[in-house]
């Protein structure tokens, strides 16, 4: 990915800093999981919802929101993880793709109402895109850490194979029976390249939803669906459930930006 120089200087401390990167593990080299960690105690969230993260720089504080990936009982040991792609132009992930490990950053959250319904027996058909995956990723692992996984499906869908975050993890447990998870994966541009060797779905989230609700027996009044990524797949893959027989109660979505903007602004 072709960058425009980011000269803008970050302050190394600030009194509003109230975090720390403690971890960064580079997935691709535009997509990368960040930890950052309270210096005191960690703030209580619910799987499904963001944390605000930024820095100073230039005089300026350059923030945005990431859902979070990990479980909130690691906050206190290892942090919020998130799950963020770098995007192309000057704003906030410009800077944190610069940051070392230990730099002081600032936090705010919990926000966000994407939460999961307590005591819900139905399956769960979680469908994303990208980085959308995260606030799954937490909704699953909490569950499994309280000994109350549930019946789920994750439609997980991006460009390339190499984008399919958390896939190592989401196999290991359909494998194992870890968790009662069927992982689909797709990918939207199974002729590139990028792709070759590539045997499974092929196609973008919202078209390939109806396909797997028929083949994995997804019935409407025994299933509860949840959306998160790209506003015009999620706005596509809800007329295709609603089409079905999902009633709209049965559908519920996190919108990554407004439609109609290409990325969040940076304030």
């Amino acid at each position: 990915m072709t960058l425009p120089p980011d000269e803008r200087v970050i302050e190394p401390d600030a009194p509003q800093y109230n975090a720390t990167l403690v971890k960064r593990i580079d997935h691709t080299d535009d997509l990368s999981y960040f930890w950052v960690k309270y210096d005191e105690e960690p703030v209580p969230f619910e799987p499904g919802q963001y944390m605000t993260t930024g820095v100073f720089a230039d005089g300026k504080l350059w923030q945005r929101p990431y859902s979070v990936a990990s479980a909130p009982r690691e906050a206190g040991d290892g942090g919020y993880e998130m799950y963020v792609r770098l995007v192309p132009v000057i704003r906030f992930t410009t800077l944190l793709w610069r940051l070392p490990i230990g730099h002081r950053m600032r936090m705010i959250g919990p926000k966000g109402k994407f939460l999961l319904e307590p005591n819900d027996r139905r399956t769960h058909l979680f469908i994303s895109t990208g980085t959308g995956i995260a606030p799954f990723m937490s909704m699953m692992r909490e569950t499994l850490a309280e000994g109350r996984p549930r019946k789920t499906v994750v439609l997980h869908g991006c460009s390339y194979v190499e984008e399919l975050g958390y896939r190592d993890e989401l196999e290991a447990w359909q494998r194992d029976g870890t968790y009662p998870v069927t992982y689909v994966p797709t990918i939207s541009r199974p002729n590139d390249p990028r792709n070759a060797g590539w045997t499974g779905r092929t196609g973008r989230a919202e078209h390939v939803v109806e396909s797997v609700c028929k083949d994995l027996h997804l019935r409407p009044e025994q299933t509860v669906v949840y959306i998160c990524g790209n506003p015009d797949m999620i706005l596509n893959a809800e007329s295709v459930l609603m089409d079905h027989g999902f009633p709209e109660f049965h559908v519920k979505k996190e919108l990554y930006w407004p439609k109609g903007k290409i990325v969040p602004a940076a304030t």
